[in-house]
């Protein structure tokens, strides 16, 4: 059976391509695989495509894409802890704008904050823990 996803893809828009992949990196501890496709530069995050895994990336292209603060906001997966994710946001060069905090008290949601990356982007963290 074909899982349903709320998204299928995101994409997360970029003024200078190797800060925000810098940035990126550090605080979720991977190393960002890139893709060129015309004048777009792309920076891929983690995801199992095998398992219908949501996918998304940082992107490169001043003619078709803004940072801002006030857009769509994105929720990263911090597993398996959200606070060892924030605690390098800012020395990656981010700004942390809503420390950890649970998401319902009365529910097992988890745990939620939200960061201005390195371009401006508000983006949310998430994670169980």
């Amino acid at each position: 059976m074909t899982k349903i996803n709320a998204i299928n893809w995101f994409e997360i828009p970029v003024s200078d391509f190797d800060r925000a992949k810098a940035f990126y990196e550090n605080i979720l501890d991977f190393t960002m695989r890139e893709h060129m496709g015309g004048n777009t530069r792309t920076g891929l995050f983690q995801f199992d495509m095998e398992e219908d895994g949501c996918g998304g990336a940082i992107v490169y292209d001043p003619e078709f894409y803004t940072p801002s603060a006030n857009g769509s906001l994105v929720y990263l997966n911090c597993e398996p802890d959200l606070q060892t994710v924030l605690d390098r946001v800012v020395d990656a060069g981010g700004k942390i704008l809503q420390n950890r905090t649970i998401v319902a008290a009365t529910q097992d949601l988890g745990y939620w904050a939200m960061i201005l990356d390195t371009e401006g982007n508000r983006v949310a963290l998430h994670a169980l823990d």
